[in-house]
Formats: C-alpha cells, structure tokens, sequence
C-alpha cells in the first residue's frame, strides 16, 4: 500500500512531530514481503551465504527445505534456523548431491511431500577450485561445470513444472562477479559463472509466460568458509601468503570492505519478494563496486 491523495491530505495538517510516524507505516505497508506461507528450497543451505538466506526466508514466514552434502552440517544448520522467531515456518534438511539428477529430483518430491508446494528456488550450491591454469586439467573444469552451472540447471528443469502448474514461482540463481570479470586463477569458475549468466537471461523470457521469475545475484568477496579457502587457494598458487592475498583482494574492493553473507541474504527476500514483481531476467552485483564496465 502506497501513500494516497488522503494520507498526503493528513501529513500536511499533523502536527510535525508526528509527520515520521505517518510517514513510517505508510512506508511499512507498502514494504510488505507478502512471504509468509511461501515454501523455498535452498540447495547450499548449510553454510555461508546458503544459510544465510534460509535464515531470512524463515524469518519471514517462509516454510524452507536446505540441501547440501554433508548431513552433519545440515543437523547444525537445521539446528540454528530453528533457534530463529519465526510465525510458524518449518524447516527440514536434504542431504543431495546436485551433480545427481535422481538426488535433485528427491530434493524436490521430498518437499513437495513435506509442503506441498514450491513457490521459491535459491541456487546456491557449487564450488571451484582456484589456482593456476597451466597446473589445471580437464577434469577440474568438468567437475566445476558439473557441481555447478549442471546443478543449478537440473534444479530449475525439475521445479518449473511445480512452478508452471500454479501460475508463479521465484528463482535467484546466487553466481559470482568472475562471471562478469574473468580472473586468471579461477577460470572453472569462471566459465561455469559466466554460463551461468548467460543462461539466467536467456531463460527468463520463456518462464515469464508462466509468472516465473529468475534472477541472479553475484556476490564478490564475501565473508564465508568457502572464501577462506578460496584465499589458501589462490595464496597456493600464486607463492604468497594467505595474509597476502587477502589483503590484495580487500585493496581491489573500491568500498574497502568485504560484504557479509547477511547482505546478499537481505538481496536475495527482495527478489523474491512481491516488492520485485517486475524484476526479471536480471544480474544484480554485490561486490563493493569491483566490477568495471557500463
């Protein structure tokens, strides 16, 4: 609800004091996520960025089922989003491997059977090593190809049809600013991110038919387990220090700061989000202001 001709009538006659306060719930209304009720799958859901958005959508109301490899870390997860005030949102954790399509369609029925519907997709899972291309081989390309741009790709193919059947669905596809700016120590990535891209765009227009929404957000340096390593990584294979390459990393951050998971999570409840309803078909980049171009 935005501000009407009647409530503009009200902030020129009240006295200024109590002007922020209209102004505030007039604000309120008009920001309403409209979430609660909504079931999201959150495949990365166990650590860094992945729980990072299964604690926002939670916390909005939003029914959640993370996957992720290891079922210890989903116990843990599980164990901290529940921790959460929530009005009446559930949790459950699937151990997938995204490189299996039968493991993501379980992922799918195994929500579906615990919800009854998906109304939100956040593909989030997928890794690569860093380092030096001349030491890579093919099979580091494939596997990162495989984890990733695949599994982000079966994930959608197996929830549009959910998606399709009742006329709406939201889709954020969580990539990396090496998509957009090439890094020569992690060209796996890299080429799997900048796929990535290309399909969340060229992908958009055929859903959008159905009310289906996709959306890419690329983080840069980011506050998380994976980014340490991905430091030990590049630190490896360029003979320096951790130290050392995580301090180059912070000086080529315009903004000087390194995001925190948090932030792309408050991104993500956003884009799927009734406030985004025209969004679609967009790459939205966090990452201090590293990537140049127009």
């Amino acid at each position: 609800m935005s501000v009407n001709s009647e409530q503009l009538k009200t902030l020129i006659t009240v006295e200024p004091s109590s002007q922020s306060l209209i102004f505030r719930s007039a604000i309120s209304m008009s920001l309403e996520l409209n979430l609660t009720g909504k079931t999201a799958i959150v495949t990365g859901g166990s650590a860094g960025i992945g729980l990072a958005v299964a604690k926002a959508l939670y916390s909005e109301g939003v029914n959640v089922a993370i996957a992720s490899r290891s079922q210890e870390r989903l116990e843990n997860a599980v164990s901290a989003i529940q921790s959460l005030p929530t009005p009446g949102a559930k949790v459950i954790a699937i151990s997938a491997d995204l490189t299996q399509a039968e493991s993501v369609d379980r992922v799918v029925s195994s929500t579906l059977a615990q919800f009854g519907q998906i109304d939100i997709l956040i593909n989030n899972a997928g890794s690569a090593r860093a380092g030096s291309f001349l030491d890579s081989t093919d099979d580091l390309f494939l596997d990162a190809w495989n984890l990733k741009l695949l599994g982000y790709i079966r994930f959608v193919r197996a929830v549009v049809p959910h998606l399709r059947s009742q006329g709406d669905g939201r889709i954020v596809n969580i990539i990396g600013g090496a998509g957009r700016t090439p890094r020569p120590n992690f060209l796996a990535g890299g080429t799997s991110n900048a796929a990535l891209l290309n399909f969340t765009k060229g992908i958009s227009k055929e859903l959008a038919e159905y009310n289906i929404r996709i959306n890419a957000i690329s983080p840069g340096a980011t506050a998380t387990e994976r980014a340490e390593t991905l430091a030990r990584q590049n630190a490896q294979a360029r003979g320096i220090t951790v130290e050392q390459a995580k301090a180059e990393s912070l000086q080529s951050i315009p903004l000087k700061r390194i995001a925190q998971p948090d932030e792309i999570a408050a991104l993500a409840l956003f884009l799927v989000s009734d406030l985004a309803a025209s969004i679609t078909g967009t790459e939205i980049i966090v990452d201090g202001g590293s990537t140049p171009g127009v």
